[in-house]
């Protein structure tokens, strides 16, 4: 089973403009509620860790992965939604967040404990959860719980520089969960924003060197994917996008379908990554880019299912 952690929100994207006013579209949203919702609409058994609000924005974000097969194991709060606000610019979206005292704020180490279902033995967190307060110390002491525990443990920062207070406590707390990270996963532009001042080559080498994971892979939009496994480099070229209407949820769309292909094929641990053939990392990554590629043809965050996905690679 994979347990995905990290926040809930409802993305307000800025669809039109009306008499001079931006009008919104109410989607179903956050980093890691779109990586379990991906994963469910690829049949894979999944779990979501964090509580979800009982308002009337949280029942369409439970809905939402109730209807992908998700469990809610972290069942409800009575605390509000969090909020982002969206502005898309030739398809690159920006974002501002509004999370303060929410229902996804809600995370103590007792709480994850009591959560986590024993058949978990993938474990993804990743993005705004992880930047400050009480809850991303205790999502970060988790993870290398989960870690020395034997759990797979998965990272995506997916950093969001808006939210971020406190620039060098945030990097910092990204280099010790890369220690204890069998998978990690960022955009070239995560990647820069890590490491400020740096070309691409000199980041890559810096950040594999704070890292410990067993796969590392950067996502560089039309350029494609870089991987790193077991010694091995592999560069694949970017899946064809037929018609980009926005790139909003592309990386948690890749991200799930990592994950589901290590589900899929009895991926249990470390030494299963690092043994991974040739043939078997090129598999899984063009089947999670052929995934990212087929959210980019619709509005939002919508994850293919296994058989869009099925198709798109025949």
């Amino acid at each position: 089973m994979i347990a995905v952690g990290g926040e809930n929100l409802i993305d307000l994207v800025s669809t039109s403009s009306a008499d001079g006013y931006p009008a919104y579209t109410a989607y179903p949203g956050g980093s890691p509620f779109n990586v379990a919702m991906a994963a469910g609409r690829q049949n894979a058994a999944t779990a979501y860790l964090t509580p979800i609000s009982s308002d009337r924005l949280g029942v369409l974000l439970a809905e939402c992965l109730t209807n992908a097969g998700v469990t809610l194991a972290g069942g409800r709060s009575q605390r509000p939604t969090s909020l982002a606000v969206v502005s898309v610019h030739e398809g690159i979206p920006s974002y501002g967040f509004y999370r303060e005292g929410t229902a996804e704020r809600q995370i103590t180490q007792d709480f994850l404990d009591r959560v986590i279902p024993q058949q978990a033995n993938i474990v993804h967190l990743g993005s705004a959860c992880l930047i400050e307060g009480a809850d991303a110390s205790a999502w970060e002491a988790q993870f290398s719980k989960w870690h020395r525990a034997g759990r797979l443990t998965c990272l995506d920062p997916n950093v969001r520089p808006s939210l971020v207070s406190d620039a060098s406590a945030y990097r910092l707390r990204m280099k010790r969960m890369m220690g204890v990270a069998d998978i990690l996963k960022l955009s070239d532009e995560d990647l820069h924003w890590l490491y400020p001042d740096c070309d691409f080559e000199t980041a890559c080498a810096a950040c594999f060197a704070d890292s410990h994971a067993a796969l590392s892979v950067i996502t560089c939009g039309a350029e494609g994917v870089l991987a790193i496994c077991g010694g091995r480099s592999v560069r694949l070229p970017a899946f064809p996008v037929r018609h980009l209407v926005d790139t909003v949820g592309a990386g948690d769309t890749f991200m799930a379908s990592l994950l589901v292909w290590c589900a899929d094929n009895q991926i249990r641990g470390r030494t299963d990554i690092e043994t991974l053939g040739e043939r078997n990392l090129w598999s899984m990554l063009a089947r999670a880019a052929a995934a990212a590629a087929l959210n980019c043809g619709a509005q939002g965050c919508q994850p293919p299912t296994k058989q869009q996905i099925d198709t798109a690679l025949c």
